[in-house]
């Protein structure tokens, strides 16, 4: 097997780019590991310390490339069939926009405000800070659930009529709220609840998220 995936399941990145290959049809190795702290030789391939890093083998036997959006870019072209970028100039531009909401500020919001209070801090062994996670479900998750809202509509993908990178990008995060026992109320948000339901659906999401759920039951969690 020529590419290896090296990161921790639970990263939205790491699944972000094992969707995307899920959804190329192409077989990968995933090295776990743990960047708390980053062992010596993974700085040498992830200059800012972060999850995945993608190795290909057929490229060379120091063929890394770090980052899950380059790692997208790269894959996108290697394996260009199906299409998970947009042909349309301005819906690919659009899919470059949502992967980067999805990647900083959504990212941050479920990240640091529910999945690290209530699930990294259980897999340390510590208590779980419900306060912080509720309170970013209250002041902060609401806007981004209200945007997302209001971008997909009565749309069945956020990128023209095909599934796509946006999709994967933004649905991720998801994965890791519900993980944090949080979702959008369906009430409020009707059509991000319709969406996602559909999305994580496929299996490729499917396959990663009964994998995780079994991972964090052995934590307990």
């Amino acid at each position: 097997m020529t590419l290896t995936v090296y990161g921790a399941s639970l990263s939205p990145f790491v699944r972000k780019v094992r969707v995307f290959l899920a959804e190329k049809g192409q077989d990968y190795t995933l090295e776990q590991v743990n960047i708390f702290p980053p062992p010596d030789w993974f700085l040498e391939i992830s200059p800012l310390k972060r999850i995945p890093v993608l190795r290909d083998d057929s490229v060379g036997a120091n063929a890394t490339l770090p980052d899950s959006s380059a790692i997208c870019g790269y894959l996108e072209k290697k394996y260009p069939s199906p299409a998970l970028y947009p042909q349309d100039p301005f819906a690919f531009g659009q899919a470059l926009w949502y992967e980067e909401y999805a990647d900083s500020d959504l990212a941050g919001n479920v990240g640091m405000g529910t999945f690290r209070p209530m699930i990294v801090n259980r897999m340390m062994g510590k208590e779980a800070d419900t306060a912080t996670a509720e309170k970013t479900m209250t002041e902060k998750l609401p806007r981004n659930f209200a945007y997302l809202e209001k971008e997909i509509g009565t749309k069945t993908f956020l990128c023209g009529h095909t599934f796509g990178l946006a999709d994967i990008a933004v649905a991720t995060h998801f994965v890791n709220l519900a993980h944090a026992g949080f979702k959008p109320d369906a009430a409020a948000y009707p059509n991000l609840t319709r969406y996602l339901a559909a999305i994580l659906a496929r299996p490729s999401f499917a396959a990663c998220i009964e994998e995780e759920t079994a991972l964090l039951k052995k934590f307990g969690i």
